[in-house]
């Protein structure tokens, strides 16, 4: 198996299809068929479907991705580690997380990795839905999910960072008593939700029908960041992260919920595939003082 082979299973994993990653990676077409095709041959495995002119990974290309990630992982810090003089820790640090959580604790933590290693690069990716966590890491997508807790925890080590707390926003003009406001009386405002099966939308959702209140629903968004714009434009009221809320005060009505409503949130990781990085963050990380959480 050569690396170049590997390259070229992941650009077509990545792309969908042999055209887009024959473009990303600068090659003619044949050339990626033809790799792959070898690389099937010497592994005595079909690793795609093909499907018309489509690709579908095969059980066995499945199982192959994580590996071939980390593979090329451990490449990229030899290569960094080499292209260092002086040895100084060097390559990148993958994250996924969870949109609201990019922000105080992590940030934080990265930005102290960053002083400690200046030629380690961070990359952020989204976490859309923090039921992929565990796999996400075993694909090797990211080396760290941030997400929600409690995860399925799945062989992944869990460390807690902190917790969030969700607040209510809504547009300036609403009248809405001063101090918390009791879930079981919330305003008879119209509300921004995003649907059901993401996990905390669930909850929030059950806490407020728990309460007894019945608040009418103005727009239903898969986009969560969407929330906050929608409230300004005067649309309805949203619950959002304390961070959130609080950077909008002088654009809207911001208010405590009662009783409050948080969840702990902490970062993931699989200590038996760490890169160097990896394991340099992590060092970080216990340094700092939290520990491990169990879910």
């Amino acid at each position: 198996m050569e690396l170049r082979q590997v390259e070229y299973f992941l650009a077509v994993v990545e792309h969908e299809g042999i055209g887009g990653a024959a473009a990303s990676l600068g090659v003619a077409q044949p050339t990626i068929s033809q790799a792959l095709r070898g690389l099937e041959r010497e592994l005595g495995v079909q690793l795609f479907h093909r499907i018309g002119r489509g690709m579908v990974l095969s059980a066995a290309g499945r199982s192959m991705v994580g590996p071939s990630r980390q593979i090329l992982r451990d490449v990229t810090a030899v290569e960094d580690l080499l292209a260092t003089a002086d040895g100084e820790l060097a390559g990148r640090l993958d994250v996924m997380a969870f949109p609201a959580l990019v922000l105080g604790p992590l940030v934080d933590l990265v930005a102290e990795f960053r002083q400690a290693y200046p030629k380690v690069a961070v990359r952020f990716g989204e976490l859309k839905s923090e039921a992929q966590a565990a796999s996400l890491i075993e694909d090797g997508h990211c080396e760290f999910v941030v997400a929600h807790l409690p995860l399925d925890e799945d062989g992944l080590d869990v460390v807690e960072l902190g917790e969030q707390e969700y607040w209510l926003v809504y547009p300036a003009d609403t009248e809405v008593p001063d101090g918390p406001v009791p879930l079981s009386a919330l305003p008879k405002v119209p509300m921004v939700f995003v649907p059901r099966g993401h996990s905390l939308a669930d909850e929030i959702e059950e806490a407020i029908r728990h309460a007894g209140a019945r608040p009418p629903l103005a727009v239903l968004s898969d986009h969560r960041e969407a929330r906050l714009p929608l409230v300004l434009a005067g649309i309805g009221g949203t619950l959002v992260e304390r961070s959130i809320a609080e950077s909008a005060r002088d654009r809207a009505i911001v208010r405590e919920v009662e009783p409050r409503f948080a969840r702990r949130f902490g970062i993931a990781f699989d200590p038996e595939t760490l890169s160097p990085v990896g394991r340099a963050f992590v060092e970080l990380i216990r340094a700092r003082g939290t520990g491990p959480q169990g879910n």
